[in-house]
């Protein structure tokens, strides 16, 4: 894998610091695809988040967000011991956490057939949102005599 230097960009780029800060975490985000998951768009600011955590009750699930940041954890608690024969499900503990734009806030989690499902949307507030400025139109004034006497 590759990995950059950001360091030149650090002397002539000023406000960018969480831009360099993103880069470098996913740069430092190993192999790891557990659980896998899925994230789709449903409108132009609505998102989907769908996360494969079968074997997981919704109690031993946390869904967390805190400035720009998703975190969402599983711990598994066994209830009994178990003797497996083979074990293709795991269970194990895992935590992902997912980057969110300025705006972006979740609005609901919901567990349905073993997928846990995140709906995120992009609310921009009305102060920051594009608008129109009205132009307003000077009386044409005649226009005025520079010396005192007329040519």
């Amino acid at each position: 894998m590759r990995t950059y230097d950001f360091s030149p960009l650090f002397r002539s780029a000023i406000g960018f610091d969480r831009l360099f800060d993103l880069a470098e975490t996913v740069q430092r985000a190993g192999e790891d695809n557990y659980p896998p998951y899925n994230i789709e768009r449903l409108a132009e600011d609505r998102y989907q988040i769908a996360l494969a955590v079968a074997g997981f009750a919704p109690d031993e699930i946390s869904v967390t967000a805190e400035q720009n940041v998703l975190t969402i954890e599983g711990t598994k608690v066994e209830k009994a011991e178990r003797e497996y024969i083979y074990q293709g499900i795991s269970t194990r503990r895992f935590k992902r956490q997912f980057s969110l734009a300025d705006h972006v806030e979740v609005k609901s989690a919901a567990f349905d057939n073993g997928l846990l499902k995140v709906e995120l949307a992009r609310e921009v507030p009305e102060a920051m949102k594009p608008r129109r400025i009205a132009i307003n139109a000077l009386p044409n004034k005649a226009t005025r005599q520079l010396e005192g006497v007329a040519a």
